[in-house]
């Protein structure tokens, strides 16, 4: 007899033996998946190997190489940083709340923040080579960042001062690969970007979402820049590292599939698009976030000032009342494309510009400490031959 790949609640606690909160606690946190019941949406399924993997650890079974392979899962820290941390359902920039912050601050702000320097200015000291005419902008992007990280010095053995001062360098060159040759005159990135996009009334929500999205503690990205800064590696090739980690759709490519949605809800209409999506086993990138059990933050500080349109409002209502998830920040960077009519990709343009002032803080701090960042794997290959 085959055994069920999906449990219900009542299997899946008595094989953890913990109480409903338990359970709960553990979906909102990642570590076991759930999809809505087929039979009643109103109900949650469980993943047997998730579940199975948390009974055994509250039995106390779990081997020291299944504790680490659990750790980069939404598990523990694995390694010691001070520039962000999320606590309590806050997001912190060294203690202070970024939500707070994104009512008034500037990237650069933050930058100086998070850099522990006076505020940058992102711009490129010399011109780069103009793209190709029928390149997208995340590919001038990724291709500045390489040109650059073929060429300029390893990070390792300089100062933070000159790091610093590079960066913003840095910063600026894939800021003009994204959006064009920066003004004359320089101006704050939010204003900067408003102008190219020829939105300026979105001027200050864009500042909101820049601050917001500046860094995020050990997310998939940082942690792969960190670890090409561990090996001493240039500067703009840590960027790159990370830019390349972003683009995925289960990281900052997630805003994409947010339109996507809507772009099917618009056509079937919303609920029939919403199951859909649900029937394929296909996570709704709209709702949830490990990391905010009670809602995301973020999502909150930047819709605060936004007026959500009614597709947009239908959606949050249907997918909160199938998923039982509130809305996070990608929901967000798509409604905010949508109200301003910002260019396509505009919602992973921001989260590039914005992040690579966390990368570059983590950058730093990585060269503080010296440290390659080389984790061992659990084989699970064939043996060796005899």
């Amino acid at each position: 007899m085959k055994t069920a790949l999906w449990l219900p609640a009542g299997e899946a606690l008595e094989l953890m033996q913990v109480r409903p909160q338990t359970l709960y606690a553990s979906v909102s946190r990642g570590r076991i998946r759930a999809k809505p019941d087929a039979t009643d949406p109103r109900r949650s399924l469980y993943h047997r190997d998730d579940v199975q993997r948390i009974a055994a650890r509250t039995r106390g079974r779990r081997s020291t190489e299944a504790v680490a392979s659990e750790t980069i899962q939404w598990g523990e820290p694995v390694l010691a940083s001070a520039v962000s941390t999320v606590a309590d359902g806050r997001l912190l920039y060294r203690g202070q709340d970024a939500c707070t912050l994104a009512s008034h601050a500037t990237l650069e702000d933050v930058a100086a923040l998070l850099w522990e320097s006076a505020p940058p200015r992102f711009m490129a000291v010399a011109p780069m080579t103009m793209p190709r005419k029928d390149a997208t902008p995340l590919q001038a992007g990724l291709l500045a960042l390489a040109a650059r990280a073929a060429v300029d010095p390893p990070s390792r053995g300089r100062s933070r001062a000159v790091l610093q001062a590079e960066a913003a360098d840095v910063i600026g060159t894939l800021a003009d690969a994204l959006i064009g040759p920066a003004p004359t005159k320089p101006v704050a990135l939010h204003a900067r970007l408003a102008s190219a996009w020829r939105r300026p009334r979105a001027a200050d929500d864009l500042r909101r979402a820049l601050v917001l999205l500046a860094d995020h503690e050990l997310n998939a990205s940082t942690f792969a820049a960190r670890v090409t800064a561990s090996t001493g590696a240039s500067l703009a090739a840590s960027l790159l590292t990370g830019l390349s980690t972003l683009t995925g759709p289960l990281h900052g490519g997630a805003s994409a599939a947010v339109q996507a949605l809507m772009r099917n809800a618009s056509a079937i209409g919303t609920e029939a698009a919403v199951r859909e999506w649900l029937a394929h086993d296909r996570p709704l990138a709209a709702f949830g976030h490990p990391l905010y059990p009670n809602g995301d933050a973020r999502c909150d500080a930047l819709l605060a000032n936004i007026e959500l349109p009614p597709a947009f409002t239908e959606l949050r209502e249907i997918g909160e009342k199938l998923l039982g998830e509130t809305v996070n920040i990608d929901f967000a960077l798509a409604a905010l494309a949508a109200v301003h009519k910002l260019p396509p990709g505009a919602p992973l343009m921001l989260f590039a510009l914005a992040r690579t002032v966390g990368w570059t803080a983590h950058v730093l701090e990585q060269q503080a400490t010296g440290h390659l960042i080389r984790p061992r794997a659990r084989y699970t290959g064939p043996a060796a031959a005899s």
